[in-house]
């Protein structure tokens, strides 16, 4: 028995009516969206630690999800693991004309241009765009935001709808955060929020123009930032004092220590 076929029928032994784990039993599509949610990030923590040992467990956490809505909707007679399998190797092949077909692109934004063509064709034969024909329609809302506007803004430049060059992307900055001191200077909350999310938006607009991923250029910022707050943790814990305690020029003395100390 291989690999897959084993875990497809530990599966079948979980999700048994009689013998199966309560727990198991109980979970639908709905219910299981966080847990997917949370081991796709998990796999993405094992990837940035460098932990490859982790992240082999991690792609199997994944992995046994992709079963569990596999499992699920066979119960229910809507499809099985094998359909999903066999569907996404035909969308591989399909998309891929130039590994599988012979077609041959003379640059690489034709390549691209040709893969969102397939791409909305397979869309408009599924009748995607009866209700939406937007070329966003088909952008996932509940995405993480910083996810989605990115998404948002390379479908919106595929299009043509884009800055040439990254100059016009700082001024934009720039002027979203003029926007938002006004904001503030009104003392409007609905304002500030809309003014907040307008500079957020901006800045993945920024990042993508510089080639950098603003999700995980923040989930770095993250890290850095746990780094060297847990210095001045430890730091302050060696002489006696609590966070709440010390004024804030010496925690800010404390975190020019941690930069330079840490280098991070």
């Amino acid at each position: 028995m291989s690999g897959i076929d084993r875990l497809l029928e530990i599966m079948v032994q979980l999700r048994d009516p009689k013998t199966g784990c309560p727990w198991d039993r109980r979970q639908t599509f709905e219910s299981l969206i966080p847990h997917t949610l949370e081991e796709a990030y998990e796999v993405a923590d094992a990837i940035e630690r460098g932990d490859y040992d982790d992240l082999c467990d991690e792609l199997g956490d994944l992995m046994l999800q992709v079963v569990f809505y596999a499992r699920i909707a066979e119960e229910l007679g809507m499809f099985d693991f094998t359909q999903i399998v066999n569907r996404l190797c035909d969308k591989l092949v399909r998309r891929h004309p130039h590994v599988f077909a012979g077609v041959e692109y003379t640059s690489d934004a034709e390549r691209k241009k040709d893969w969102e063509a397939r791409k909305r064709a397979e869309r408009e034969a599924k009748g995607k765009f009866k209700e939406d024909n937007s070329l966003l329609a088909d952008i996932p809302v509940a995405l993480p935001a910083l996810i989605q506007a990115e998404k948002i803004q390379n479908r919106a430049a595929r299009h043509g709808f884009d800055w040439p060059e990254v100059a016009p992307v700082f001024s934009k900055v720039e002027e979203e955060l003029a926007e938002l001191r006004e904001a503030v200077a009104e003392n409007d909350d609905q304002h500030i929020q809309e003014e907040v999310g307008d500079l957020l938006f901006v800045v993945v607009n920024l990042a993508r123009h510089l080639g950098v991923h603003p999700e995980t250029a923040l989930r770095e910022s993250n890290r850095k930032f746990g780094r060297r707050f847990r210095y001045m943790e430890q730091r302050l814990e060696q002489s006696g004092q609590t966070m709440a305690e010390t004024p804030l020029p010496d925690l800010d003395a404390l975190w020019d220590e941690a930069k330079q100390n840490r280098q991070t």
